[in-house]
């Protein structure tokens, strides 16, 4: 597959998945969610969703749990909603990498507020 139609299709299964755990996913076991991005297999058939959750490690785990259970509920829609030669099979997992991004960000700041108490 080209790289320009897969990151195509990996954008509308992510704005097309945002907008089901959104809006139609009705579990109030799933926390504050977003979608933030998606990564198709070459042949189409299995796409991993990227997820943030905004609350502790235990709601994570408990929002990824809801997720991998109503996998079936959105594999359907995203079916019937998109024409793909092939739905592909979801598989959640968190995106560590804002968490990577926040704690370096934290690490800066705080090397440049010791940086300002040292200077004379």
């Amino acid at each position: 597959m080209k790289p320009r139609k897969k990151r195509r299709i990996e954008e509308v299964l992510r704005r097309e998945l945002s907008t089901i755990v959104l809006y139609e996913l009705r579990d109030p076991r799933a926390g504050f969610v977003t979608v933030t991005g998606v990564e198709l297999s070459e042949d189409q058939r299995a796409a991993k969703v990227l997820i943030t959750v905004r609350g502790t490690a235990e709601e994570t785990r408990q929002t990824l749990d809801t997720l991998r259970h109503a996998r079936g509920f959105m594999q359907k829609l995203i079916g019937d909603r998109l024409k793909l030669r092939y739905t592909p099979v979801l598989s959640f997992e968190e995106d560590t990498e804002i968490q990577e991004v926040m704690r370096l960000e934290a690490l800066i700041d705080r090397a440049r507020r010791e940086d300002r108490e040292y200077r004379p």
